[in-house]
């Protein structure tokens, strides 16, 4: 059980780590392909959820519903950041930025609930803002407008975000997996119908299409379903390790296909900033701590 569920997430993983590869041919903006994802998820979940029985036996919880909601706010608008990352700058540097989530986790934990911050978690937060620095290539840019606009914001933001859906995820545990993903992708759709485009999916190609509909079913609807038909029957310990195969897939493809060529000071970043992500997740805890 363990080893196939060990498979699910790897693959999970490994396709999502191609999202980014997808969105570049996709041919529409970031509203659009994130508003056209939640269709597809509320569609593909919904279904499954229903004829698996799961709907008839839903218990519902007035509060964790309202704070899936408000996951689900998180959730969309860090999918929305991140792409629109994707559309300024490498898919590298973004999903470098992107994964700096965990450290905003941690931030926000000792900011909103006095959680303790040891001091070798401060050591690794400072030196993953650091990496972030080398890897957007600062040094190229003249002025603060450049580096607003290279996408290292939305980058950020996405990461911010992608912390808040984490942060605020560890307070639902009534739900069940189908039902929390089809209240925050449903959200979604509410979130974005005023402000879509409807005239950027005039005149796309045959190809536009297909990763458009990739993105969808196959990048939502399909992962979601192997994600979490496998982390139940996982460790956190196995799934913190496994979700790195994502950042992987998604920099060897932007390489080896998108011909990024990242120079000496990116390639320190990047190790710089996963580096500190896995000291933080698999150090053992001290006893002796500093106040966050």
């Amino acid at each position: 059980m363990q080893v196939q569920a060990i498979i699910k997430l790897t693959v999970s993983m490994a396709i999502f780590g191609s999202i980014g590869f997808f969105t570049k041919y996709t041919g529409i903006p970031a509203v659009e392909l994130v508003f056209v994802r939640c269709i597809f998820a509320t569609l593909f979940l919904g279904s499954l959820w229903l004829l698996t029985g799961g709907l008839k036996t839903e218990r519902w919880d007035k509060k964790q519903v309202w704070t899936t909601a408000l996951c689900g706010v998180f959730l969309v608008l860090n999918w929305v950041f991140l792409f629109k990352a994707f559309e300024e700058m490498s898919i590298s540097v973004a999903i470098s930025i992107y994964n700096l989530a965990p450290i905003f986790v941690l931030l926000l934990g000792a900011i909103l609930l006095a959680e303790k911050m040891t001091l070798s978690a401060i050591m690794a937060t400072t030196i993953c803002f650091f990496g972030s620095i080398l890897i957007v290539g600062i040094e190229h840019f003249q002025s603060l407008d450049q580096l607003f606009n290279s996408g290292f914001i939305w980058a950020l933001l996405s990461a911010i975000f992608y912390a808040l859906t984490m942060f605020t995820s560890k307070n639902i545990n009534g739900l069940s997996s189908y039902a929390l993903t089809f209240i925050q992708t449903a959200i979604g759709i509410v979130m974005l119908l005023p402000f879509c485009d409807f005239a950027v999916f005039e005149g796309l190609t045959m190809t536009n299409w297909l990763f458009i509909l990739g993105t969808g079913i196959i990048h939502t609807g399909f992962v979601y379903y192997l994600f979490f038909d496998s982390i139940r029957n996982l460790s956190t310990i196995i799934v913190s390790v496994l979700v790195f195969v994502d950042p992987v897939v998604a920099i060897l493809l932007d390489i080896l296909i998108l011909s990024f060529r990242p120079d000496t000071l990116q390639i320190l970043g990047i190790i710089l900033i996963f580096g500190s992500i896995l000291y933080i997740l698999f150090k053992p805890q001290r006893k002796s701590s500093l106040e966050g």
